[in-house]
């Protein structure tokens, strides 16, 4: 619900409008926030360099002459009087750049002081011959201290200005490093950034309450409509949407959907008789292993190999029986006979998997073989209920012979993309054939293989007793044995 919800016309209106204005307001943001950021970095930078040449010029005598104090008192003055100057040095270069004079005076004596990177020390005082003058932004390692007050902070951003300071014949014979706070910069574009997040929160919530009206009058019919569709698609074909009185899109959209909703029932009614008369020619069962996927992705081909309990039933002295009967005699006795065997497997737990004249194929699919010795006594006395019905109208009574074997089989579809069926088989299909055929040679109603009897989960609610411990059925070279399942009243 929460995923449909973020998916609404609504919150999509809504999101799309504070998208837009959130982009208006950071391109508001970064522009002023750059003019004002170049402004006033442009005006620092003219200041510093107009500074620095300034003093270059002024203190080049004092250099020279290695008037250092006066130096040092003519910086302390400067810094007293900007606060924006975070710190200025002086390196002789005569004296392998040691900082002569500077302020604050901790740093006097150094050669590389480290309070910059050191990338930013070695660039200011190896200025190229071309270049009197560079500029570089940066930022302080550690916190700076003028006269016992804290004039800049650890990892403040600041702006060094460095200028060669030539000697009267025009050598170099020091450098000048100026700090310049970027601290005012910084605030001015807060400021500006406040500024145009006070225009935007305005513009955010006009556009808000806009975009919430439209999206409400757009959502509300919308969300009916949904509502609607949802019943559908859960099995409400009688449904219909109540909102067609709209003369937009919207109430055209209801419309067709109450037309769809009209031909989904018919179609869905005829779709459901199709489906409830396949599974009377293909067990359930059955489908859930050759069509795992669904009835429309079935295919040639499918095929899968489990352990099962194969049953077959067949009536003796069928051909004989049949001869003396009309064809739609014979089609109506096999239909009623077919009925009472039928329901007597699916009251087992089994699902027959075709018929083969008045034979039955039968298939359980448990891992024991109780509830396929139970569908065969269920046959059995079905059949005396049969013969009954039958003596009442004067009908000849007749006997079924029931083989079950237990083996590996392949169930799966066999044929061509016209035409294809579902079949099972394997050497257990043939043997149950077998075993079924051998009760005429017996005389027995229901035989079982070994395999059966072993694969009882309860024997001991069974009667059965050994026919033959080692016979040889066709087709199959090892002997099996072969037991009788008597019905007991």
């Amino acid at each position: 619900m929460k995923i449909l919800t973020f998916r609404s016309i609504r919150t999509q209106i809504l999101t799309s409008t504070t998208l837009l204005i959130l982009g208006l307001i950071a391109a508001i943001v970064a522009v002023w926030a750059n003019s004002e950021s170049s402004t006033y970095r442009q005006e620092k930078l003219n200041d510093a360099v107009v500074t620095s040449k300034v003093l270059s010029s002024t203190y080049s005598n004092e250099l020279s002459e290695e008037n250092w104090n006066q130096i040092r008192i003519n910086l302390d003055v400067l810094l007293r009087e900007n606060q924006d100057l975070v710190y200025v040095f002086v390196s002789d270069i005569r004296q392998n750049n040691q900082i002569v004079a500077g302020s604050p005076p901790e740093f006097l004596s150094q050669y590389i002081p480290d309070l910059v990177p050191l990338s930013v020390t070695n660039n200011a005082l190896n200025l190229p011959s071309n270049l009197r003058t560079r500029v570089a932004e940066t930022f302080l390692l550690k916190d700076i201290y003028f006269e016992e007050k804290l004039r800049a902070k650890r990892g403040e951003e600041i702006m060094e200005v460095a200028s060669d300071i030539q000697g009267l014949g025009k050598e170099k014979i020091g450098t000048l490093r100026i700090g310049i706070s970027l601290q005012k910069v910084n605030i001015a574009i807060t400021n500006a950034v406040n500024q145009a997040l006070i225009v935007g929160f305005v513009g955010l919530n006009i556009g808000w309450v806009c975009a919430y009206i439209l999206a409400h009058q757009l959502s509300d019919p919308v969300r009916r409509l949904q509502m609607s569709v949802a019943k559908i698609a859960n099995g409400d074909l009688q449904h219909r949407a109540d909102i067609c009185n709209r003369a937009d899109e919207i109430g055209a959209l209801a419309t067709s959907v109450n037309e769809m909703s009209s031909a989904l029932q018919i179609s869905f009614s005829k779709l459901q008789k199709t489906l409830d008369s396949f599974e009377k020619f293909v067990p359930d069962k059955f489908v859930s292993v050759i069509a795992p996927e669904g009835i429309e992705n079935i295919g040639v081909g499918i095929a899968s190999t489990r352990k099962m309990t194969i049953l077959f039933c067949d009536i003796r002295g069928y051909t004989s029986m049949s001869e003396a009967m009309a064809p739609m005699e014979i089609f109506l006795f096999l239909n009623d006979y077919l009925a009472y065997m039928g329901k007597a497997i699916d009251e087992a737990g089994g699902f027959i998997d075709k018929y083969i004249g008045d034979a039955i194929m039968a298939l359980f699919d448990d891992e024991a073989t109780d509830s396929a010795l139970q569908a065969a006594i269920l046959m059995q006395q079905a059949l005396e209920k049969f013969n009954y019905e039958r003596s009442k109208k004067g009908l000849p009574i007749i006997a079924v012979g029931i083989g079950i074997h237990r083996g590996t089989v392949v169930m799966g579809t066999v044929g061509f993309t016209s035409r294809m069926d579902s079949t099972v088989i394997g050497d257990a299909v043939n043997v149950a054939s077998r075993i079924e055929g051998l009760t005429k040679q017996y005389n027995c109603g229901i035989l079982v293989t070994e395999s059966v009897v072993k694969s009882l989960s309860h024997p001991e609610l069974f009667s059965l007793s050994l026919v033959d411990q080692s016979v040889k059925v066709k087709g199959k070279d090892e002997p099996i044995a072969i037991y009788e399942l008597q019905v007991v009243s």
